[in-house]
C-alpha cells in the first residue's frame, strides 16, 4: 500500500479510538476553532484539522484525543527507562501509543512515534482496557506504571485514565517524555504522576528545529517539572557530530545544575538508527568525558548509559557527601542496594534524593 493510503487508513482507524479531550488542554476559539495545551506547539487547530502530533484533531468545535489503545507495551527494569533514583531494581510495566510532536531523525521508536508520518512504521494499535493494564502490571509484578515509546504529553488523557487506576493500587507512575510540555499538561498530569524523565537532545535551538522543536520549551519544562515536585531525571543522547561539543555539553550540565545539583543527568551512547546512519556511535571515552563535564558543573548524580561495563563508575551510584558506592550497576542489573528505606547513605546518614520505598 503506497504510504499515503497507508497513513490515511491508520489515521482513520485511530480517529475512532477517541474521546474528547480534557477541558483543562482546550481552549475553544472562534468559528469552532481550537487552542490545544498537550504540547509546547499549542496548536491551533481548525474545525477538521490536526495538531502537528497528527492524532488530536477538530471535529465539530470539539477536540478528540487517542484513547482505549496501546501500540507498544512492555514490563522491563525501572532503570532502562532511564530511572536511576526511582526503586532500583524494580520493573515498570510502559505502554504508548501513537504519534509524537517531533520528528527526530534517529529515534529508536519510530515504530511508533512516527506511525502517520512514514508509512514503513507499521505498528497496530490493539484495543485495552485501564483495567486489563492494570492486571497486567499485577501479574508481572511491576512496581511503576509508566507511559513511553511515543510522545505521551499528546496522549495525556489516556495516561491519566490509566495512572487514576494505579496509584490507588499502590504503583508509583511516570512519564518518559521528549520535555516539549506546557504549564497547562504539567498541572493536569501531576496528581496522578511521580515521576518525569526528559531528554534534553541538545543546547543549540537550530538543532532542536532540526527535530521539530524549540530549545527554550524544553528549558522551560525541566524548571517546571522541577517546581512541580515530579522526580526529575534527565537524559542527553551524546551524538558526535550533533550534540557532542565540550561547550554543548558544558552548557547542558551547567543548566542543570542551576535548576537543581541533585537531578541525575543520563548521557547515553548513540547507535546509527532510523535517518540518522551517518554520525559516528559514541565512544565509552566520549561518555565519560562528558560525565566529567557534569561533575565539574556541580551535579552530584551523573551516570554514563548504553554501554555497560565500560564506563568505570559512572553507572553506579555514590553518595555526594562520602562517596560511599550506595548502588552498583552492569546495565540494568542491580549488584548493590545500599540506600535505606529512608532514602539515606548508610555510612553518613546524607539524604539521597529520589523515591526508594
Amino acid at each position: 500500500m503506497p504510504m499515503s493510503e497507508r497513513s490515511a487508513s491508520l489515521a482513520e482507524v485511530l480517529d475512532e479510538m477517541t474521546a474528547e479531550g480534557a477541558p483543562e488542554l482546550t481552549e475553544h476559539l472562534a468559528d469552532n476553532a481550537l487552542r490545544c495545551y498537550a504540547c509546547g506547539h499549542r496548536c491551533l487547530i481548525n474545525e477538521g484539522k490536526r495538531g502537528i502530533c497528527k492524532v488530536r484533531f477538530n471535529e465539530g468545535g470539539h477536540l478528540r484525543v487517542p484513547m482505549n489503545y496501546v501500540a507498544a507495551l512492555a514490563c522491563d527494569p525501572t532503570e532502562k527507562k532511564p530511572f536511576f533514583h526511582a526503586l532500583p531494581g524494580s520493573d515498570t510495566l510502559t505502554f504508548g501509543m501513537l504519534g509524537c510532536d517531533l520528528h527526530c531523525s534517529y529515534c529508536q521508536n519510530w515504530l511508533t512515534s512516527q506511525a502517520l508520518r512514514d508509512g514503513a512504521a507499521g505498528v497496530a494499535p490493539n484495543v485495552v482496557s485501564v483495567d486489563r493494564l492494570i492486571s497486567m502490571a499485577k501479574a508481572y509484578g511491576a512496581s511503576l506504571v509508566g507511559t513511553s515509546y511515543n510522545e505521551p504529553l499528546i496522549t495525556a488523557e489516556w495516561a491519566v485514565d490509566v495512572f487514576k487506576r494505579a496509584k490507588p493500587e499502590g504503583f508509583r507512575t511516570a512519564f518518559i517524555s521528549n520535555g516539549n510540555a506546557t504549564p497547562q499538561v504539567l498541572d493536569y498530569i501531576r496528581p496522578w504522576t511521580d515521576c518525569y524523565k526528559i531528554d534534553l537532545k541538545s543546547m543549540n535551538d537550530r538543532n532542536y528545529r532540526q527535530l521539530g522543536g524549540v530549545v527554550d520549551n524544553i528549558l522551560e519544562t525541566v524548571k517546571m517539572v522541577h517546581e512541580r515536585g515530579f522526580w526529575e531525571e534527565i537524559v542527553t543522547l551524546v551524538i558526535p557530530g550533533f550534540n557532542d561539543s565540550e561547550d554543548e555539553l558544558k552548557r547542558a550540565a551547567d543548566f542543570i545544575a542551576s535548576v537543581s545539583v541533585d537531578i541525575p543527568w543520563h548521557v547515553t551512547a548513540f547507535h546509527q538508527d532510523y535517518h540518522m546512519t551517518e554520525n559516528a556511535n559514541t565512544t565509552a571515552e566520549q561518555l565519560i568525558r562528558a560525565c566529567e563535564i557534569g561533575r565539574e558543573a556541580g551535579l552530584r548524580y551523573i551516570y554514563a548509559g548504553n554501554l555497560p561495563g565500560r564506563v568505570g563508575r559512572w553507572e553506579d551510584t555514590y553518595c555526594h557527601a562520602c562517596d560511599e558506592l550506595l548502588i552498583e550497576r552492569y546495565g540494568y542489573i542491580i549488584r548493590q542496594m545500599k540506600v535505606t528505606r529512608a532514602g539515606t547513605c548508610p555510612k553518613c546518614a546524607t539524604v539521597i534524593p529520589g523515591i526508594w520505598s
